[in-house]
């Protein structure tokens, strides 16, 4: 499981602009398997996104966004074992390795 955290780098008019062509490429990735939630930070300074899957497939996609190619956007990827969730998300859950 990864947390993406984005961090803008330009203002926020820049980001907007790109703003539509973001939502689409973060459908596709829900449309896709990899993204499993995403929201804005608050205060409004980027975003984060709940993925899973594989780590190459995730870089992949974010060398994708079209913030990331406009250069308004760092990410900072987090991976973590999801080993505790409420009964709703259990089938999220990861297994210790030994």
């Amino acid at each position: 499981m990864f947390i993406v955290s984005l961090t803008y780098t330009a203002p926020l008019a820049a980001v907007d602009a790109l703003l539509d062509a973001h939502v689409a490429w973060l459908e596709q990735g829900y449309a896709d398997g990899l993204f499993l939630a995403s929201g804005r930070k608050v205060p409004r300074s980027g975003g984060v996104i709940l993925a899973h899957g594989e780590r190459s497939r995730l870089e992949q996609r974010l060398a994708e966004d079209p913030f990331a190619r406009a250069g308004v956007a760092q990410y900072d990827i987090t991976e973590f074992i999801l080993t505790m969730t409420v009964a709703e998300l259990d089938a999220l859950r990861d297994v210790l390795p030994v």
